[in-house]
């Protein structure tokens, strides 16, 4: 049985959910339709006529990519241009884009987690804080015989977290009253009958991200036909989430040692680097893509080195006067999401049964040649 396309994209925004991206992004389906079983996921870093190829060849109707397929307005397709044979190659093979971008960067677990991971980066915080998670307090009333199913529910789809604190919920014991009238088909009671239920009330905090998650597993845990529950909005906030990470190393080097890692950690044959190669290296930033203009909040953040890609001349000139060094491994360095993009994907189509493949593209997008 092959996975819907709204059920893989479900699967991917569990890893980056959409409201993550920054406003300026323009990040999910970008073409063709999900309303269709999937045969195949091809997971990509860019989409051009090669990464079509493979799709096809791979019998995948869907690609995942990071970098947009449409990233500005267009005003028409025109097939004798190479976007436009690109878009009607998608097109005519049936093939959907879906994108995931900034919001793949800032999540957690995703894009930056993982280069930081790959260059021995620990315990990473944002360089540049950009989204703080909104809380809401949910409510719920539930009869004594089902508390524990319900409050399990809850908390199991990604409740009742408090800083690194999970299954934090607090629960009292009353009584709720309620007459259940023509048409219902009560748990307790009988029609036309004012109802005394021994209850207990559950309250736990949901992330906005998670929301609508943890309350169809609370509907469907629940007994009763029509559920007693309550969301409020918290001054309280949730976690900072953001773009790049900053840590310590887990033993200092010198910046031509960490260059190494650099290169081995995200598969890459050559960097460009500003400073000076005997330098102690104590605490790292990476961002992947472009994320040269940061260095300054990298700085403010302890970091010793930012690795990113596409540092133009004059930004190297300027981080190297305020005294922290650079290495750019280039934009392809992101490609590490594909293979873990891929399996996390894979694991949650094997979870559920489906027989739906996922393949991380072998094709090299990479547009520099190096001499």
């Amino acid at each position: 049985m092959f996975a819907k396309g709204q059920t893989v994209i479900g699967y991917m925004e569990q890893l980056a959910p959409k409201h993550l991206a920054e406003e300026w992004d323009n990040v999910g389906l970008q073409l063709g339709s999900l309303q269709k079983e999937i045969t195949g996921v091809l997971v990509a870093l860019d989409v051009n006529d090669s990464i079509v190829d493979e799709a096809i060849a791979q019998h995948c109707n869907l690609i995942i990519a990071h970098h947009a397929v449409i990233f500005k307005p267009i005003k028409g397709i025109l097939t004798d241009t190479p976007m436009g044979r690109l878009y009607e190659k998608l097109i005519k093979n049936d093939i959907a884009v879906y994108i995931s971008h900034t919001n793949l960067d800032v999540a957690e677990g995703g894009m930056n987690d993982w280069m930081a991971e790959a260059l021995g980066i620990e315990d990473g915080a944002p360089i540049k804080d950009i989204h703080t998670e909104q809380l809401s307090k949910l409510v719920v009333f539930v009869p004594k015989d089902h508390h524990q199913k319900v409050l399990d529910a809850i908390l199991n789809a990604g409740a009742g977290w408090i800083g690194n604190y999970s299954h934090c919920s607090f629960n009292i014991e009353g009584y709720g009253t309620f007459m259940p009238h023509e048409g219902t088909d009560p748990y307790i009671g009988k029609q036309g009958k004012l109802e005394r239920a021994e209850e207990i009330r559950i309250e736990t905090i949901v992330p906005q991200g998670i929301r609508n998650k943890v309350v169809q597993a609370m509907l469907k845990a629940h007994p009763y036909e029509e559920v007693a529950y309550d969301l409020y909005s918290m001054d309280l906030k949730g976690r900072s989430l953001g773009l790049g990470r900053v840590g310590k190393l887990k033993q200092p080097v010198t910046l031509g040692e960490f260059v190494e890692t650099v290169k081995s950690g995200l598969d890459v044959d050559s960097v460009r680097v500003v400073g000076d190669l005997n330098r102690p290296v104590r605490k790292a930033a990476v961002m992947g893509g472009s994320g040269a203009k940061y260095y300054s909040s990298a700085i403010f953040k302890g970091a010793d080195v930012l690795v990113t890609g596409d540092i133009d001349y004059h930004t190297a000139q300027d981080a190297h006067l305020a005294g922290i060094a650079l290495i750019d491994p280039g934009h392809n360095a992101e490609k590490i999401m594909k293979g873990k993009v891929a399996e996390f994907l894979a694991a949650k189509l094997a979870e559920h049964k489906y027989g739906t493949a996922v393949h991380a593209s072998q094709v090299n997008t990479e547009p520099f040649h190096f001499l």
